[in-house]
């Protein structure tokens, strides 16, 4: 009986941890693929163009003041 008991454990620990094994081999092929990068650019890239006016209208100067003067002896 304890035998019988002990080869269903075996077994069930065999497909979990080749279900598991299996899952992250996939996961891992799914977040190295192309697909993946392109699906996540477009999201990230949707919520950028969302904020950029509002950050560039708070973040960009009217006027810009005099360029800095460069020292006659610069270099020497």
């Amino acid at each position: 009986m304890f035998q019988k008991i002990c080869n269903y454990l075996s077994i069930l620990s065999t497909v979990l941890v080749l279900g598991i094994l299996g899952g992250g081999f996939f996961t891992f092929k799914y977040v190295t693929s192309e697909q993946f990068k392109t699906k996540i650019m477009n999201e990230v890239m949707g919520n950028v163009q969302g904020l950029m006016p509002k950050v560039l209208d708070k973040g960009l100067p009217k006027m810009t003041g005099e360029s800095m003067p460069i020292p006659k002896n610069f270099g020497i």
